[in-house]
């Protein structure tokens, strides 16, 4: 489908900013258990994932668009530039450096950032709280505390030890936030003007378009499917007693 390039290249984005973010969060709210920065990490975490996406994002358009200038606004390139870029991978950032339009390519990664934060916010929220709750339980094991007695840096324990036994858990977590992202963006889509699946499947239900409806279901139930066993296929690789 035509939209849904714009939806992958807003959700992917939204992921790695999510995960970038969310999870080092996660491991410093764990590490400082009962302290300060675990109690920013948690209020943080509440709010984001409270806190209506739309509401993000019109504070977003306020602020970074209409006060600072910063973001692109709405849409996913500027009117300078559509219908400019020739349509080879549907993904405008790829598309205008395969062009060699280095002006569109910044319109158009002006354009993408803001409403990646903000999608990406709530991935941010979910995935620290979810890290956390993992490296807590990892951090009370007995071979955390052999660890620390035979002098083991504490660097060591919390990523070499602790994160990396918590990595295929969170690999399983990202990929069905991800999958969640890709379907769930319509409220975003929707604020930024942004022309991808969520926009497309609210115009259709409200066209009354149940072919468009029932296929947009379809390919999401195709996309959650594919998700869960790449994450499946990805856990055996990096935990090879899954496969036996």
């Amino acid at each position: 489908m035509r939209v849904l390039p714009a939806t992958a290249a807003l959700a992917t984005l939204a992921m790695l900013i999510g995960a970038l973010l969310g999870v080092p969060l996660g491991v410093l709210a764990a590490t400082h258990h009962g302290r300060w920065p675990d109690h920013i990490a948690r209020v943080l975490g509440l709010l984001g994932h409270s806190t209506p996406v739309f509401w993000f994002g019109m504070m977003g358009l306020l602020i970074f668009y209409a006060w600072l200038g910063w973001a692109g606004g709405i849409g996913r390139i500027g009117l300078a530039f559509e219908g400019n870029v020739p349509t080879v991978t549907g993904l405008l950032l790829l598309d205008s450096a395969l062009a060699g339009d280095a002006a569109a390519w910044r319109s158009a990664l002006r354009h993408l950032l803001l409403p990646a934060a903000v999608l990406g916010l709530h991935s941010m929220a979910y995935l620290s709280r979810m890290t956390r709750t993992f490296m807590l339980a990892q951090l009370s094991q007995e071979y955390v505390t052999t660890a620390r007695v035979k002098g083991v840096t504490e660097r060591q324990v919390v990523w070499g030890h602790a994160f990396r036994n918590i990595r295929v858990q969170l690999l399983t977590i990202v990929a069905l936030a991800y999958g969640g992202l890709l379907e769930g963006a319509v409220l975003t889509e929707t604020v930024f003007g942004w022309p991808g699946f969520g926009s497309y499947l609210t115009s259709s239900l409200l066209l009354g378009d149940m072919n468009a409806v029932m296929g947009s279901v379809l390919v999401i139930g195709v996309l959650f499917v594919s998700l869960n066993l790449l994450a499946d296929a990805l856990y055996r690789v990096f935990d090879p007693r899954a496969a036996a």
